[in-house]
């Protein structure tokens, strides 16, 4: 198993520099870059990036937001939870535990997650734990919603309201 330091990405010119290695840089659907250029403040430490590093070269990156639990229609109990909206590993550098490191380091938040499959990497997310969430039409648009869940969550199942499990009165 390898160590690799997971890092918070600074929203600034460095960073959509690197960011232009990755095959996905223009590509609608992974491209961050326009999501960059839209945050950049120089040296922004809220950034959602982050990333690994081999030396100094960027070889792994990911966009993860923490989303508030009143819009959670994936989990129940219903609750705050990261949707890793994007994760690209360099092709030189795949399947050498880079991905991995940036899930694992999402999973520490001990938070459920909810990605997308893109690209045919359906495999990969199931391989890191998720599960394809039942498809919702109305919820997920033409999505491929996986999800983990950490102890203690479940799958919020449309059409059901999510029970309260530390209410007393929802026990009957």
């Amino acid at each position: 198993m390898h160590n690799y330091e997971v890092k918070r990405l600074l929203v600034n010119y460095k960073t959509l520099e690197e960011f232009k290695n990755f095959r996905e840089y223009g590509s609608a659907e992974l491209s961050m870059k326009g999501d960059l250029e839209a945050n950049i403040i120089e040296n922004d430490s809220e950034s959602p990036f982050y990333g690994v590093y081999f030396g100094k070269k960027l070889v792994a990156r990911m966009s993860l937001y923490r989303i508030d639990g009143k819009y959670d229609r994936y989990f129940n109990p219903p609750q705050d939870y990261l949707e890793l909206w994007k994760l690209e590993v360099l092709e030189a550098y795949r399947k050498q535990g880079y991905g991995e490191a940036l899930v694992n380091f999402a999973k520490s938040f001990q938070l459920p997650i909810k990605t997308n499959g893109r690209q045919g990497s359906g495999p990969f997310w199931e391989h890191m734990g998720f599960e394809a969430a039942t498809y919702d039409a109305t919820r997920d648009r033409g999505e491929s919603p996986y999800v983990w869940y950490p102890e203690g969550v479940k799958e919020q199942v449309a059409g059901k309201e999510p029970v309260n499990i530390e209410s007393e009165d929802n026990l009957s």
